[in-house]
């Protein structure tokens, strides 16, 4: 298998486990270990790959705990540093009955990742970078740390893989921030996976097959847009379509999308980059169920990282 790396986010997710509470009232909180780089890292460990994540966690029990969470899974640690200065992210969260989230960002060690930090590791060692993380385009070391990251990629020829992960609660009004720098990676990309949401948003459609055409245009990559339940829309040279995904009984679509990504830079990894080249529309039809399988999978536990404790290469055979 060849070395993934995956640079971004690691931080403890604090759910509130009050029903309908907003943050202000609720008084239990379940801590996590979250974000979207970190969920892919544990993901592909979980399958069998071979993956480092790039990342900076604060000097503190958090910290630790995401560092241990992650060695659990198998993921290599070398690329995550320490900050004794900044604590840990935190992002805190209460679900309301409405489907509203009552959300607050305590950003902390993760958005000061450096270049030098980076550099700790050999970059030549890696045949696939995965640009996975929610805070990289919040202003922060992290931000050019991934922007370096990504020129590097290019200059080692790896293969390039994109998900910007929107939140809006975290971008506000800084929409067009955002749709900026996400069409300069997926310009970049060989491979880039969207949300049906972040389709509409950066394309500026509002049906997935019309975003998908304006996705078309904007670059050459294979890409996917998932759609929940119906599936995924794969993108590959001049053809769209629907490969559908299987029914389970969710009960939490937390890391989902990740398990996804995860699923599919852990079978790209099987390959050279010149093979996936290569690959057919079957071949890549076949990756994308597989991935579906995984997110779907995902699905039916509490909690991605409880989840991938059950996620192996065999559900591709189920």
């Amino acid at each position: 298998m060849n070395k993934i790396l995956c640079i971004g986010e690691a931080l403890i997710d604090m759910i509130c486990t009050d029903k309908n509470s907003s943050l202000s009232d609720g008084e239990h909180f379940l801590k996590k270990a979250g974000g979207a780089p970190t969920n892919v890292a544990a993901a592909i460990a979980a399958l069998g790959g071979n993956v480092t994540i790039a990342a900076k966690v604060g000097k503190d029990p958090f910290g630790h705990h995401l560092i241990q969470v992650l060695q659990d899974f198998g993921v290599s640690i070398n690329a995550i540093s320490f900050d004794a200065n900044h604590f840990t992210t935190l992002a805190f969260v209460s679900l309301m009955e409405n489907g509203e989230r009552d959300f607050y960002f305590n950003r902390g060690a993760d958005g000061r990742l450096s270049k030098d930090d980076l550099l700790q590791i050999n970059l030549s060692l890696f045949s696939i970078a995965h640009f996975g993380s929610a805070t990289a385009f919040l202003p922060g070391p992290l931000q050019s740390t991934y922007e370096f990251l990504l020129n590097e990629s290019i200059k080692q020829n790896h293969f390039i893989s994109f998900d910007p992960n929107y939140r809006s609660l975290l971008f506000g009004n800084n929409k067009e921030e955002f749709i900026r720098r996400s069409k300069q990676f997926i310009q970049q990309s060989q491979f880039f996976k969207l949300s049906d949401e972040e389709a509409f948003l950066i394309s500026g459609q509002n049906t997935v097959s019309e975003a998908a055409a304006v996705l078309r245009k904007m670059s050459n990559a294979v890409f996917a847009i998932t759609i929940g339940k119906d599936g995924t829309c794969l993108g590959i040279n001049d053809d769209t379509f629907i490969v559908p995904s299987i029914q389970v009984n969710a009960i939490d679509t937390t890391g989902a999308g990740d398990a996804f990504v995860g699923a599919v830079l852990f079978q790209l990894s099987g390959y050279t980059k010149n093979e996936i080249q290569q690959l057919d529309q079957n071949s890549w039809t076949k990756i994308i169920s597989n991935a579906n399988k995984a997110g779907a999978r995902t699905c039916e536990y509490m909690g991605a990282m409880e989840a991938f404790k059950h996620l192996s290469n065999s559900i591709f055979n189920a």
